[in-house]
């Protein structure tokens, strides 16, 4: 299967950013929390897209160092890879937020909030789960 996305769960200080997908019936996990990513486009790599996804989403810049958690999963649609990263920014860091044309708008969310949602994308609070799980 082939490489197709990447999701980044951004830290900010203690909290998470997240934005509220837009609600629209043909799109994936309409008005669900989600983090920044989407599908790669040619020539990129995991690390490439999930740093492009960050600026066009949110209009932060982060290196490919600043990425850390690269795990790849499996997604049936589209078939083929995701990769999942984590990025770790200082308080303060939102105000540099420029939020893009996706979704309805950002928050900076607490870990436990995110994780408790209904409302938050299944897949990605199992990833961050694991992630800290991990720590």
């Amino acid at each position: 299967m082939e490489f197709h996305g990447s999701k980044v769960a951004v830290f900010i200080g203690n909290r998470l950013l997240v934005s509220l997908r837009d609600d629209f019936k043909d799109i994936p996990f309409p008005a669900c929390w989600d983090f920044a990513g989407g599908g790669c486009e040619k020539g990129e790599t995991p690390e490439d897209c999930a740093v492009r996804e960050l600026k066009e989403e949110f209009g932060l810049e982060l290196t490919r160092n600043q990425l850390v958690g690269k795990t790849a999963y499996q997604t049936n649609a589209p078939a083929g890879t995701a990769y999942f990263f984590v990025a770790h920014l200082p308080e303060g860091s939102e105000s540099n937020v420029v939020f893009g044309d996706e979704g309805q708008r950002w928050a900076l969310m607490a870990i436990t909030d995110y994780l408790a949602r209904d409302d938050a994308i299944p897949h990605l609070q199992t990833r961050l789960r694991l992630y800290l799980e991990r720590l």
